[in-house]
């Protein structure tokens, strides 16, 4: 059985013990690890390693011996409560001895979990959980959290208490960053908070946020959006004394003005850019300087920088993209 979006969530965050086995599969080793941790818990509760209530099989184990899984699926521990059988980092070549062990399964026998990454289309992991009259198959694409899994993690941290707009910052944010970082960020706040009854803001948020590149870069690139040409040349030499790439800092650059460009196009487009907080309270003030043909016409002489940087050319690099940043900063419309 397949599930996804919705349905999904809401089975990893109450998995049915009664039915033989899970599979969760995605490009994103964090997110499916965030996941498998999810269901484990719901199914044996936090005690279960302790208890000697969970076995884990690493995929090379279950390579080099087949029956491992069907045999961990019987054991009977010595606490009391339900079991689960963790196979992680599974792959196509292991689906043989998981459909052995889907096969012995009988109720009162151990949950089988198994993780994996990526799979194709016509992965035989894949089909053997979504063919299965009761084993449940859960991928997880490339595509940003959904809303309700967001909602999901400030409920977990206990982030009950936000203004709308720091709630429009958090899921900007959970599109931006890894499901790792989204949610140490939320435990952060959620210390940050403690015992402190008044809303979370938009500045707690930024002030929590992780840092990037972009941030570090935030001062140059928003010079340049100012139309500030006298201060881009102390703030390149203060990035460059820093160790901050020519490359890096024309990719910074880059996304700063694709993301305006997209907020031209489109009025909720800084949202869709990822960006939030007083960022974007200021890319918002920049956008009344620009026309969207010159929005264009900075990405494109950005985009033939960056072909130039990272080229045979010799040209010094902090040079080239100095002059391109000045001649962007002095455009009209």
């Amino acid at each position: 059985m397949i599930l996804r979006g919705a349905d999904a969530n809401r089975y990893l965050a109450k998995p049915d013990p009664a039915r033989p086995g899970l599979l969760i599969f995605g490009a994103d080793a964090m997110r499916v690890a965030l996941k498998r941790q999810d269901a484990i818990l719901a199914l044996v509760g936090p005690d279960a390693e302790a208890e000697m209530r969970l076995s884990r099989i690493a995929a090379g184990d279950l390579r080099r011996d087949g029956s491992l899984l069907a045999d961990a699926i019987k054991e009977v521990g010595f606490f009391p409560g339900p079991r689960v059988a963790f196979a992680e980092d599974a792959t196509d070549g292991l689906a043989p001895a998981i459909a052995t062990a889907l096969a012995a399964w009988k109720p009162g026998d151990a949950t089988i979990v198994v993780t994996a990454g990526e799979l194709k289309g016509k992965s035989a992991l894949k089909a053997l959980f979504e063919k299965h009259p009761a084993a449940v198959c859960i991928g997880f694409y490339d595509e940003p959290p959904s809303r309700e899994e967001i909602e999901a993690e400030l409920k977990k941290v206990g982030l009950t208490q936000i203004s709308p707009e720091a709630l429009a910052d958090l899921h900007t944010l959970g599109r931006a960053l890894d499901p790792g970082d989204f949610r140490q960020t939320l435990q952060k706040l959620a210390l940050y908070k403690w015992q402190d009854a008044t809303p979370l803001q938009p500045a707690e948020v930024t002030a929590l946020a992780p840092s990037s590149i972009e941030a570090e870069t935030d001062d140059l690139t928003h010079a340049v959006a100012e139309r500030s040409a006298a201060a881009i040349g102390g703030l390149m030499r203060r990035l460059e004394g820093q160790g901050v790439g020519a490359v890096e800092i024309c990719i910074a650059a880059t996304r700063h003005f694709r993301a305006l460009h997209t907020a031209k196009a489109d009025p909720g487009g800084l949202a869709k850019a990822r960006v939030f907080g007083s960022r974007r309270d200021r890319m918002q003030r920049q956008l009344g300087q620009w026309q969207l043909r010159a929005l264009e016409q900075a990405l494109a002489t950005l985009v033939q920088t960056d072909l130039t940087l990272r080229s045979a050319s010799r040209a010094p690099g902090h040079a080239l993209i100095e002059r391109a940043l000045i001649r962007i900063a002095m455009t009209r419309g």
